[in-house]
């Protein structure tokens, strides 16, 4: 049974013991042996495919080609083989082939999520914790054991502790989260699980900017420097380096300063001893290559294209006014105040934030592509300039309970829409979670992560290397020890081209 766990602020004076912290329950957790289910290992199995298909749809893009380059100068390091980096045979120190990778999965916002009281992207925990089980040789049951603990624990912190409130990065959630995974993966020891853990999150908490205005190509990287980080940490506290302790309920800590402040309790719930770990079951990923919550928002606006043409004509149009939660409203609706938000000029960074846009050319388009839909000329089109300067965002107090709700039956991450046309009649309709979601309309299962591995591979990666690929992955708890270099994917030659890297200082 699930244990909730109270964290709450200590003065120093306290000494509060190491077991009564939240780092050392979560290494506790760690450290557990229980076995991996069969559902929870069918399920690590779509994410490392979901992980390939957009990192391979990401490998020329800007901040992919760069984080190549600055890994591709670190050899493996000497106690190891090295780990491998997404597109390219060449091996290189494991800190930096999780740097590399983690860029990859990130860079379209297209692979899997988790939202509660805080959101992630769960899937960012796979590049740290593969790239150090090629490095020392792992098989491949370690593996997915290592990897559903790091779904776990991040998944757990987020179902408790809101970073966003306070303008603080998602991924301060993420450091702790693969510094466990990592841990599970080598089998280290509780104390030494324990300061990794203080370590990854001391050096991984950062302001949320990254997320705010322009946004820039550091989304993308944010969460892999999370995962180097973790790396690095459990690197330190193997050579017996400590962390700050207690990181989280210290006076001078996370939670009294960067959170809730001195008078907050957080409940976490953690799995007891020999509890399946089982949260990974929990998340979901996307259709589509853009913020989950936009996820059900085109859903329902290629819906609406298909059953009303006139929509997608700004003169037939008064205003779109879309209802839904406070965090959607926010963050990626009207409420942000962010004028780029509309900006037919802004970064696809940006443009991937914005409901407004995206909501516009998915009504337009009856479609939406992760390239297609974010091309400048796509977004400057004059027609749907004009319609997406009429479309806002409000809170709506229903969805924003529904939001927040534990019960999965009801938890929702869309609303309702109001399209006025200048006719005067009023066009209604509304979605409650993603067509993909396991409560929407076509729910993924392997088939539907395989086909987008498929789709999104295609011309970018030779046929037998996408079966060979797929062979392996679907067989990786038979993996033995030194075999996870075939969870790597090669490009087709002439894909990449090593020679047109940006220089630097490495």
């Amino acid at each position: 049974m699930t244990a909730a766990n109270i964290v709450r602020v200590s003065k120093s004076e306290e000494n509060l013991l190491r077991e009564d912290q939240l780092a050392y329950k979560i290494a506790v957790v760690a450290a557990d042996p229980v076995d991996v289910t069969p559902e929870v290992t069918d399920m690590v199995i779509n994410r490392i495919i979901d992980n390939a298909s957009v990192a391979i749809a990401s490998l020329n893009r800007a901040p992919i080609v760069a984080a190549r380059a600055q890994a591709l100068t670190h050899a493996p390091t000497t106690n190891g083989k090295g780990a491998s980096v997404f597109g390219i045979s060449e091996r290189v120190s494991p800190e930096w082939a999780a740097w590399a990778n983690g860029v990859a999965v990130r860079e379209l916002d297209y692979h899997d999520t988790f939202l509660a009281a805080e959101y992630s992207h769960p899937g960012d925990n796979i590049p740290p914790i593969l790239a150090v089980a090629q490095h020392v040789g792992s098989n491949g049951r370690d593996l997915v054991r290592a990897i559903a603990t790091g779904y776990e624990i991040q998944v757990n912190l987020v179902k408790a502790i809101c970073l966003h409130k306070h303008k603080i990065d998602h991924v301060a959630h993420l450091g702790p989260s693969a510094a466990a995974g990592i841990g599970t993966l080598l089998g280290l020891d509780v104390e030494t699980i324990f300061q990794s853990v203080g370590q990854a999150l001391h050096t991984t908490a950062a302001t949320r900017q990254s997320r705010k205005g322009e946004i820039s190509t550091w989304k993308a990287h944010a969460p892999a420097f999370a995962g180097k980080m973790a790396l690095e940490a459990v690197d330190r506290s193997m050579r017996g380096q400590t962390s700050p302790v207690p990181i989280y309920e210290g006076e001078d800590g996370v939670i009294a300063w960067l959170l809730d402040g001195p008078d907050a309790a957080y409940e976490v719930p953690l799995p007891e001893k020999g509890e399946a770990k089982r949260a990974i079951l929990d998340t979901y990923t996307k259709e589509h290559s853009a913020e989950y919550q936009a996820q059900a928002w085109i859903d329902l606006a290629r819906k609406l294209h298909g059953e009303y043409a006139e929509l997608k004509d700004p003169d037939n149009v008064v205003s779109v006014l879309i209802k839904t939660s406070h965090h959607t409203h926010l963050v990626i609706g009207s409420g942000a105040n962010d004028p780029q938000k509309y900006d037919p000029t802004a970064s696809r960074e940006t443009l991937d934030h914005s409901i407004p846009y995206i909501f516009t050319v998915a009504l337009q388009d009856g479609a939406w592509h992760h390239v297609d839909s974010y091309t400048p000329e796509r977004a400057a089109r004059p027609d749907t300039v004009e319609l997406w300067h009429k479309v806002t965002t409000v809170e709506d107090p229903e969805w924003t309970r529904r939001y927040h709700s534990l019960d999965i039956a009801e938890k929702a991450f869309g609303g309702s829409v109001e399209i006025t046309l200048t006719d005067g009649s009023v066009i209604t309709d509304q979605i409650a979670v993603a067509d993909a979601h396991p409560l929407g309309a076509r729910p993924f299962a392997r088939e539907q992560y395989v086909n987008k591995f498929r789709t999104l591979a295609a011309g970018l990666v030779e046929e037998a290397e996408i079966e060979r690929f797929l062979a392996a992955v679907e067989r990786v708890t038979d993996l033995g020890a030194g075999e996870l270099d075939q969870l790597n994917i090669t490009a087709a030659p002439g894909v990449i081209d090593l020679n047109n890297a940006p220089k630097g200082l490495f």
